[in-house]
């Protein structure tokens, strides 16, 4: 959420150096001026979480399957020590953040954005750490719903005799990490739907026309998305209609760095071409394809032997099984998929119940045409009574284009 550049992680750090990051949520605003009136100690929690925040915000897009997570060490008043969970593998943000601080972090107080682990992964844990460094105070965000932590680590600190405040900027800490949280709860990826349309709701002109919609705003943000998702998915039909590239196409000093998503198509037969760009381009960015039984055995081979992994995931009426497929997506880390497809793969989506958020970028363009095609396809609702609401939605000007998003209620 939103998020890397996602909407979502973009509030939570509360940036503004960019078009991306002035979405607004006019939910957050409800509570007038009161919400800012704190002591003096709630202030200064405030405003350090909201730097720690901001360092999670940094490892966006490649800490999957681990959250997002900065740490901020205070002594006297004083940041003595800055860290960030930089990737799956790397230091936890709090074992950088105390090795910046040094001695200066003992009797200091810890600022972390996720409750800090108490077990032994690929790294030992941070409670350990924060416990050897003599911190004296441990002001969390928010509980881990990991179930290998969920309040173990808070438990420990305590017991050790440490103080330890949680709760500090809760809600920002879980719009920060919304795909880690749904991940963790359902062991599926957080969902978005992302299209690009004309003020007129079409999002090509005709099918089998390939159209630049928005202005390069837009198209850039779309881009940042990819950098902070950690899978792009189309159907078929986007393959065979435009012949994507599917990845992330941002400058090499774009921060974070550019980087990839895993590339997924969903092809019950099997009818990607051998010179799709999503094929050729194997070596660059990896594409998984989904089908079903009814694939061709020798175009399923052909696939594997040009570098494309592919799963069968069959489901009703000979589709592929999309939550199948998220599940599988979920077993393998993924934490979040993007979908960018067209109308039937949006529909299915939205009719298997796995889409969270929907990110819409409108283009003021009129295209007309009864036959153009739209975001979302399918039977659709009987009444207006029936459509799905979005809540918390957040709007924003991206060039002469406006980006809307918002979350599906439940």
């Amino acid at each position: 959420m939103v998020a890397g550049v996602a909407v979502l992680h973009r509030e939570a750090a509360h940036a503004t150096s960019s078009p991306t990051r002035l979405l607004s949520t006019r939910a957050r605003r409800s509570g007038g001026p009161r919400a800012l009136v704190f002591s003096v100690g709630q202030a200064d929690d405030i405003a350090m979480m909201r730097e720690a925040l901001a360092l999670a915000q940094r490892g966006a897009g490649r800490t999957s399957p681990n959250p997002l997570v900065g740490a901020v060490v205070v002594a006297d008043g004083r940041v003595v020590g800055r860290g960030f969970h930089a990737r799956a593998g790397d230091p936890h943000a709090e074992v950088v953040a105390l090795r910046e601080a040094g001695a200066r972090a003992r009797g200091a107080t810890a600022y972390v954005t996720l409750e800090p682990c108490d077990h032994t992964g690929r790294t030992g844990p941070c409670t350990e750490a924060l416990l050897a460094a003599g911190v004296g105070r441990v002001v969390v965000a928010m509980l881990d719903p990991d179930a290998r932590v969920d309040g173990r680590g808070v438990a420990r600190l305590r017991a050790a005799g440490l103080t330890v405040d949680v709760g500090v900027l809760e809600q920002e800490a879980r719009r920060l990490n919304a795909f880690y949280v749904k991940h963790r709860r359902t062991g599926l990826p957080f969902v978005t739907l992302k299209w690009a349309m004309s003020l007129d709701g079409k999002i090509g002109a005709a099918r089998g026309s390939a159209t630049a919609i928005t202005g390069p705003a837009a198209r850039r943000y779309a881009h940042e998305l990819r950098n902070a998702y950690d899978a792009v998915l189309v159907g078929v039909g986007t393959v065979l209609a435009d012949d994507p590239q599917l990845t992330c196409r941002l400058p090499a000093d774009a921060v974070p760095a550019p980087r990839h998503p895993l590339r997924v198509v969903v092809d019950s037969r099997l009818r990607t071409p051998d010179a799709a760009r999503v094929v050729t381009g194997a070596a660059e960015a990896p594409t998984l394809i989904a089908t079903t039984a009814a694939a061709p055995p020798a175009r399923v081979e052909a696939m594997r032997r040009a570098g494309i992994e592919v799963l069968v995931a069959d489901g009703p009426g000979g589709r592929v099984d999309l939550r199948a497929v998220m599940e599988a997506l979920g077993r393998r880390g993924v934490l979040s998929v993007l979908i960018e497809g067209g109308g039937t793969v949006n529909a299915a989506a939205l009719e298997a119940g796995l889409v969270d958020r929907v990110i819409a970028l409108v283009a003021p363009r009129l295209l007309g045409g009864a036959h153009a095609p739209t975001p979302i396809d399918g039977a659709g609702q009987a009444a207006a009574a029936g459509a799905r609401r979005l809540r918390e939605l957040r709007v924003a000007r991206l060039g002469d284009d406006v980006v809307l998003e918002g979350d599906l209620e439940a």
